[in-house]
């Protein structure tokens, strides 16, 4: 597997320790954090490719979460979690930037392709960026 990074944000502890444990096992770089306050104190000091992130948390919830992960770092991708299937919240998530939606449980499989797919679209914006910074500099030489 491609060597990317991911957050998950999830407040209940045991589910985001078991599922970092068998990300691990996976090989995947992953660490996890109980709010989305924490999770954007963690990304501030960390660099994240891809965020798996519950919708449903006290204090800042997912989707304001989505909000402000989309607003400080545009590029990161964001699948987002949650036990509770709706589509109102589907629908809110992927118009704020949600890459895709899944319900818990989630299979571990899944979760890897979808994360290798949101990284992957990442990867291409990263370059697409690049790409402009090298015409844009490259204008401004002559």
């Amino acid at each position: 597997m491609n060597s990317f990074s991911v957050l998950l944000v999830d407040d209940e502890i045991d589910y985001v320790e078991t599922l970092v444990k068998r990300m691990k096992k996976r090989h995947v770089g992953v660490s996890g954090v109980r709010s989305g306050e924490e999770a954007l104190d963690f990304m501030e000091k960390n660099p994240i490719d891809v965020v798996v992130l519950d919708v449903r948390m006290p204090g800042m919830g997912g989707i304001e979460t989505l909000r402000a992960i989309k607003q400080q770092f545009p590029i990161v991708e964001v699948i987002m979690l949650t036990g509770h299937a709706s589509l109102e919240v589907a629908r809110e998530g992927m118009e704020l930037g949600a890459f895709d939606y899944l319900i818990k449980p989630i299979n571990i499989d899944e979760l890897l392709f979808k994360l290798q797919d949101a990284n992957e679209k990442k990867m291409i914006q990263e370059k697409k960026i690049q790409g402009l910074k090298e015409v844009f500099d490259s204008s401004e030489g002559r």
